[in-house]
């Protein structure tokens, strides 16, 4: 068994895949363990992704993002067999470790992945950038143009200067209230 460190046991690996085949890959993964009988060595595939809220058409949606584009994460024991089973899986390139030697993910980092996994808000994708000039969707303000001075993306907020009566005032408004110009 020269595929794993002594007495590593089950543990989080991280497999390298061609970008954008992370969900192909988890989905032949566990065909090939339910085939191949694997269910007492490889346990689970996850994609990690996080939720986003993002503007398509001046309306909010919610898309799930990868975290690790190129990355799938499986729960396993690292045998010689249940390694050639991960690795032989189409779009697989490899384990992330020392040459052949998959290393496991350290608590500390499977901690973040799941907290990042496990928001229940899902964080705003915002688009715009300081000092971009944006047009005023709806609200009192709306068809006023400005310039955005600040950005506060937990909130989905931006603060947008606008010049009313000949002075620079500034407006919070939501992030879906504007456009850029």
């Amino acid at each position: 068994m020269g595929r794993q460190a002594e007495n590593t046991g089950r543990h989080w690996y991280v497999i390298h895949t061609y970008s954008g085949y992370e969900d192909a890959v988890k989905e032949a993964l566990q065909q090939r363990i339910e085939s191949l009988g694997m269910q007492d060595l490889i346990f689970d595939v996850v994609v990690p992704k996080e939720t986003q809220i993002v503007i398509k058409k001046g309306q909010p949606i919610t898309e799930e993002k990868r975290i690790f584009p190129g990355y799938v994460l499986v729960d396993m024991t690292v045998t010689d067999d249940s390694w050639y089973v991960v690795r032989n899986t189409p779009n697989v390139t490899g384990f992330v470790g020392s040459g052949t030697i998959p290393i496991p993910v350290s608590p500390e980092e499977w901690k973040v992945i799941k907290k990042h996994m496990g928001q229940s808000e899902p964080k705003f994708k915002i688009d715009f950038t300081l000092n971009d000039h944006v047009t005023v969707l709806d609200g009192p303000f709306a068809n006023y143009e400005g310039i955005i001075s600040a950005i506060d993306e937990e909130k989905g907020k931006v603060k947008v200067l606008i010049t009313i009566f000949g002075r620079e005032t500034p407006v919070e408004l939501d992030f879906t209230q504007v456009r850029k110009k």
